[in-house]
């Protein structure tokens, strides 16, 4: 499919009612309204495009950047390519989704991650946490730094009170991850979802709660699915 016919489909296939849900969970303009499902239908048609997939992030268009993610190859994402998604990420579906999850299916994905969580700017740095929980879940545990990941733990529990907004809010799904999909470290993550307690992230005109993290890693290993890493972080 070329850039005009994905837009044109995405255009068809936007609705009034989609763009106020996504509106009230921080959505900007410009937009059409895209469910997610209507988008992994043009997913499943176009597979996987590096070059559609740039151009679509181009447009600035919401609908059309989260279905760049879907479609792109990330091993042939470079820097500069990620580098100038982030920047251009200006709400969280974007940023912490879209974003993230190609950033953390590339070869970049934790030198970026580290980088990211250091910016002043909330959605950037809202990304590099959300692209290290992302590489928690597909990387094998003998390829992640345990110590590293310590550090972060403790970084989360020190700061995350007065970190930004969303920040806050992917920093809880740090811990989640942490005990989810690194078992040596569950009793680390625990400890520091009992220290940081109930997140407090205001979450717009929604009814969407910020999980218990400690509940949440106690009801995956419940299921035991504790450890079980996926073959990709896309959804």
């Amino acid at each position: 499919m070329t850039l005009d016919e994905v837009m044109t489909e995405l255009e068809a296939k936007g609705s009034e009612q989609t763009k106020k849900t996504f509106l009230r969970h921080g959505a900007k303009e410009p937009f059409f309204g895209v469910k997610v499902g209507d988008l992994k239908v043009i997913q499943k048609r176009v597979k996987r495009d590096h070059a559609l997939a740039l151009a679509l992030y181009d447009t600035g268009n919401s609908d059309a950047m989260y279905l760049a993610a879907l479609i792109s190859e990330p091993e042939k994402m470079t820097k500069a390519h990620l580098t100038r998604w982030v920047k251009a990420a200006y709400w969280q579906m974007v940023s912490c989704y879209a974003v993230a999850w190609t950033a953390a299916e590339s070869r970049f994905g934790r030198e970026l991650a580290l980088e990211w969580m250091d910016s002043k700017k909330e959605q950037i740095a809202a990304a590099g946490w959300s692209t290290y929980a992302g590489l928690l879940s597909i990387r094998p545990d003998e390829e992640l730094d345990h110590d590293e990941i310590v550090g972060l733990l403790e970084r989360i529990e020190a700061g995350i009170r007065t970190a930004p907004n969303r920040v806050k809010y992917v920093m809880n799904n740090f811990v989640i991850c942490v005990g989810t999909y690194v078992p040596d470290l569950t009793v680390k993550a625990k400890a520091t979802a009992r220290a940081i307690g109930v997140v407090d992230v205001d979450m717009g005109d929604t009814d969407c709660r910020v999980p218990d993290a400690g509940a949440y890693i106690d009801k995956v290993i419940a299921l035991g699915k504790q450890g079980k890493k996926r073959k990709t972080v896309m959804c």
